[in-house]
């Protein structure tokens, strides 16, 4: 396993008070120098390249945030530029590419701690603390590299419309969404599954407030792995988000660290029988839920055994599942 990281996401800076700040930045530092103190390899970050943004991003979009290079901007209600900022989300993107290239050449998981986040971020438009996609930018890197099957799980507990806007009509690209519903940005229901080629390559299954360890566990089990499996991704990525977590503070869900860890386990197992996994942080707010979901994570992705999480009682997962899998029916067998 490989984790890519640098002190240089600090040098992204949003207003006071704002969510996504630099602080994100040191509990990644501080997960990478753990990993690397216990003999982990570690990797710095190269910048995305032009044409790897391209393919997901205008030309246009591409200039736009190119000009706030040097300077301080908002470019929606609570997305910022600091004078670094072009190059640090540069570098996110670009370690993301490189954690999957890692995946796939080795075998081994790869892991991009990294900011800001990118899963909001359309093709011409910053949103929600996202400027490039970082999850889209290296799904499209590996599809041209060759692969023709990539799998994107998104467990940020907000949806990932950026990614989902760019591979909607691509078969090559499975994208799952687990997410708090109604909720920012009020995308994804569960009969949003694609279109054109893309029909049923499209999996959203929006999760009521208050939803629990075993809510989770039971839709991955009932929906996320039987078509991750049908499937048969040649690479998994996971848009890693852990702002579903009981003390987030942007949010109203009740998963607990291993909650958490038991996803990224069945992942990794799911991710073993067909190909290989590679994950780039995005959300999570609350500090030491982040560094605890992180440090759980990685131990896992080790080899570590994942934490047993009970179905028995999961109401509110019963209910999303039902939900998807009347809208999927029509596309996979395995549910």
């Amino acid at each position: 396993m490989i984790i890519v990281s640098s002190p240089i996401f600090s040098r992204h800076v949003n207003p006071p008070g704002h969510p996504e700040r630099v602080e994100r930045a040191h509990v990644l530092e501080a997960v990478a120098s753990r990993w690397s103190l216990r003999g982990g390899q570690t990797l710095a970050p190269r910048p995305a390249t032009d044409g790897e943004l391209i393919r997901v991003h205008t030309r246009d979009y591409l200039d736009q945030i190119a000009a706030t290079a040097g300077q301080a901007a908002r470019l929606d209600p609570d997305t910022f530029t600091s004078p670094d900022s072009y190059d640090v989300a540069r570098l996110a993107a670009g370690a993301t590419v490189q954690a999957a290239e890692y995946a796939v050449a080795n075998g081994e998981p790869g892991f991009a701690l990294v900011r800001p986040p990118g899963h909001h971020a359309e093709a011409d438009r910053a949103m929600g603390f996202c400027l490039f996609n970082n999850v889209a930018v290296a799904a499209a890197a590996m599809l041209a590299g060759g692969l023709e099957r990539v799998a994107i799980v998104d467990i940020d507990v907000h949806h990932g419309n950026g990614t989902q806007a760019m591979f909607y009509d691509d078969p090559r690209v499975l994208y799952i969404s687990t997410h708090q519903s109604p909720f920012y940005p009020e995308t994804a229901a569960a009969a949003e599954n694609g279109t054109g080629a893309g029909r049923g390559f499209t999996v959203n299954i929006p999760m009521e407030a208050g939803s629990t360890d075993a809510d989770y566990a039971l839709v991955h089990r009932e929906i996320v792995e039987p078509v991750l499996d049908e499937f048969r991704p040649e690479l998994l990525l996971v848009s890693a988000g852990f702002d579903a977590h009981e003390r987030d503070p942007l949010a109203s869900m009740r998963m607990t660290t291993e909650g958490y860890a038991s996803t990224v386990g069945h992942l990794r197992d799911v991710a073993k029988r067909h190909g290989a996994l590679a994950l780039v942080t995005e959300g999570g707010y609350e500090l030491a839920a982040l560094a605890g979901c992180l440090d759980a994570s990685i131990l896992v992705l080790e080899g570590a055994g994942s934490p047993s999480v009970a179905t028995d009682s999961a109401p509110r997962g019963a209910r999303a599942a039902a939900q998807a899998r009347a809208a999927l029916k029509p596309f996979w067998r395995a549910i």
